[in-house]
């Protein structure tokens, strides 16, 4: 993704390759998936913004049984709560990352 040069005075050819954010799922939308006949329980979404500006996302938890469990990426459900989750989450990341002070302020 290619910055643009904007009202901020930023440089048109520094390239930007990943926008990224985790989201806390709130108890009432987590869900439980399987992968290699382990449950894992979903609370947490790492949403990117694609160079075109579509946003993707996969969600991550805990095995049900406990334990650390492996770094697995699930889908999202198709569910219309959890796309207004995502959409919240990317307007309030826009926001902070807009008003940053810069390193070490």
């Amino acid at each position: 993704m290619a910055a643009d040069d904007g009202e901020h005075g930023i440089e048109p050819d520094l390239e930007v390759t990943a926008l990224a954010i985790n989201v806390a799922i709130p108890e009432h939308l987590q869900w439980t998936d399987s992968r290699r006949d382990v449950e894992f329980r979903l609370t947490t979404l790492n949403v990117r913004m694609l160079p075109d500006g579509r946003l993707a996302a996969k969600a991550y938890g805990r095995p049900t049984a406990g334990g650390r469990g492996a770094y697995t990426s699930f889908r999202v459900p198709d569910d219309h709560e959890l796309t207004a989750l995502i959409d919240r989450a990317a307007s309030r990341a826009g926001a902070m990352w807009s008003g940053h002070r810069g390193v070490g302020a």
